[in-house]
């Protein structure tokens, strides 16, 4: 109940029914922490606590949501980051980030995290026509293998329907995910945020839930109340 509460208080605030959904978010807290002095295990426990402390401002009608991903955690994985965002109207997305790069970079796996983001969206609720990539260019040998790796996911969406639109630029820095239903993420590592597995047959290794992350914080806010689209 607690938690249905709160989702209808976000609801409430998008449609900008701001003091019915303070007050929704007020109660809703109540019978989280309800739930938290009545219950006896510790993982369930630590849970709603976490829910409890993840931070929603107000000020002006603007709204802004944080998430802290802690150093090891795991259970964040594309699905369960986004899901609640992507509603069945999304049909277009903006992914800004200047690391979806070859899989050997620094280690990284950005050009498999890309991969398994655009997974996600072909699964989802949603009906994504279009997604729109803003990445920095690989230097030296690595550009090649960041064509192929962009061109081939390209093509394998366009067997979906979808098509992904690819551009480059010298000086992003920044790193945001947009939703044409007007939500906006930014991660602070990008799509990055998970750690190298252990090995090819380590748990984790398919399934990011199980995946350990870096530490790393995550912003939410709804386009509506902001400057950029």
């Amino acid at each position: 109940a607690g938690a249905e509460t709160v989702k209808r208080a976000v609801e409430l605030d998008v449609a900008s029914r701001f003091q019915e959904s303070l007050v929704c978010y007020q109660e809703g807290i109540d019978l989280l922490l309800q739930v938290v002095k009545a219950t006896k295990d510790e993982a369930k426990k630590h849970r709603y606590r976490q829910k409890i402390s993840e931070p929603t401002f107000f000020s002006d009608g603007k709204y802004h949501k944080q998430i802290r991903i802690e150093e090891n955690a795991t259970g964040f994985g594309y699905e369960k980051l986004f899901h609640e965002y992507l509603t069945e109207i999304v049909s277009e997305v903006w992914v800004e980030d200047p690391y979806i790069r070859h899989i050997h970079q620094a280690s990284r796996y950005s050009l498999y995290n890309f991969l398994r983001f655009c997974e996600m969206l072909i699964k989802g609720p949603c009906k994504v026509k279009t997604i729109h990539l803003l990445t920095s260019c690989d230097e030296g040998s690595g550009r090649s293998q960041q064509m192929s790796g962009l061109e081939e996911i390209q093509q394998s969406l366009r067997n979906y329907g979808v098509t992904l639109n690819i551009e480059f630029s010298s000086s992003i820095h920044d790193r945001e995910i947009r939703f044409n239903n007007g939500w906006m993420i930014k991660i602070g590592r990008g799509l990055d945020y998970f750690k190298k597995p252990q090995g090819r047959f380590s748990i984790g290794y398919c399934d990011f839930d199980l995946r350990p992350c870096h530490e790393t914080t995550v912003d939410v806010f709804h386009t509506k109340h902001t400057k950029k689209m």
